[in-house]
């Protein structure tokens, strides 16, 4: 057997030292992932997932960085000189990429734990927040490398500051959906999944997703409307899947020749609508003789419905005025319709 220089001594031990630590470490994550299974925190779980590629690419950077390290000193090859800043922004980026799996894995194992104890997660918090963090991780990292390469991050900061202004104007309207679309994750004007109209820019939908520039509507007719998010801070934007009761509000004529059995009508109407079981008689449920139309006696018919499903909300409508009808006709008198009486003067014979 060959003798084996110190120098190859060396490069073996370290091969030896990073196939090591990285059978350990895969263990150890192993054994780690079987022991968070059984607890409830979403944490450990998060952690594990997030380490598992990067922690062996980390070791192996830094195995080989020492390796080439202890060439260089043998050989003083200057290309090698190049390998502390290369191993310094590696370790940079492996840190990166575990934060970005770490902040993924948080989200999904926040919303999946939710869901698994059937508590209600505000999805559209959750994904802001980790856009806000993914984006932090970028800036920092970026930083981070220009620094490791030798630029002053005073000089990059005050450049960033003369640039931003400049893209400021450039960008106006961009910059002005990214700050719509902070407005929403923080005010939270609507979700994901909730029904939206804008009564100034006739937008009505379902909400898909809420993007940092635009958000995506699907509209009552299955169409994909994309909303620049300053859309929703310069205008009135209504949120129907929050409201707490559907309305019933209707205006019903009669006949001029039942005026007399208008009272009788109103009150029954009125009794019905309190003793409906889908009607909300807490709230202003109310009928009233209204006006002397031109063809008609108006009276208003108010109610709220207690489901604010639309479905069911029409369903509900249709009982109540189809009982109302019944009403009218169980009293002799009739729904009135636009007529005109004119009269003829007929000349003396």
């Amino acid at each position: 057997m060959p003798n084996l220089s110190p120098e190859i001594i060396r490069l073996l031990l370290v091969l030896a030292a990073t196939v090591a630590a990285h059978f350990i470490a895969r263990r150890a994550l192993q054994h780690a992932d079987i022991i968070a299974a059984r607890t409830e925190n979403v944490w450990d779980d998060s952690l594990i997932a997030a380490a598992r590629r990067p922690l062996p690419v980390l070791i192996w950077l830094a195995g080989i960085s020492f390796a080439l390290h202890l060439i260089h000193r043998q050989t003083g090859e200057q290309l090698l000189e190049y390998i502390p800043p290369a191993r310094d922004i590696g370790v940079v980026v492996c840190s990166a990429w575990f934060l970005f799996k770490l902040i993924r894995e948080l989200a999904n194992n926040v919303i999946a734990a939710g869901a698994l104890k059937g508590q209600e997660v505000d999805r559209s918090t959750v994904d802001a927040l980790s856009k806000v963090s993914r984006i932090v991780v970028v800036v920092v990292t970026v930083l981070a490398v220009m620094q490791t390469l030798g630029f002053s991050i005073s000089g990059v900061l005050a450049f960033g500051g003369m640039g931003g202004i400049a893209v400021g104007f450039a960008a106006k309207d961009l910059l002005a959906n990214f700050f719509g679309g902070l407005m929403i994750h923080l005010d939270r004007p609507f979700n994901v999944g909730e029904t939206v109209r804008s009564p100034d820019k006739q937008i009505e939908g379902k909400v898909e997703h809420i993007g940092w520039r635009q958000t995506r509507i699907r509209s009552t007719n299955m169409t994909l409307i994309y909303v620049p998010n300053a859309l929703f801070t310069a205008n009135v934007v209504e949120n129907p899947s929050r409201m707490s009761h559907r309305r019933i509000r209707e205006t019903i004529g009669l006949r001029y020749d039942d005026l007399d059995k208008m009272s009788a009508i109103v009150d029954e109407v009125k009794s019905m609508l309190i003793n409906h079981p889908q009607l909300d008689s807490g709230q202003d449920t109310f009928v009233a003789f209204d006006q002397f139309a031109d063809s008609s006696l108006n009276f208003i018919v108010q109610a709220f419905c207690k489901s604010t499903n639309l479905v069911q909300f029409h369903a509900i409508k249709q009982e109540v005025l189809l009982n109302v009808s019944d009403i009218i006709a169980k009293h002799g008198a009739e729904i009135a319709f636009p007529t005109r009486t004119l009269y003829l003067n007929q000349p003396a014979a």
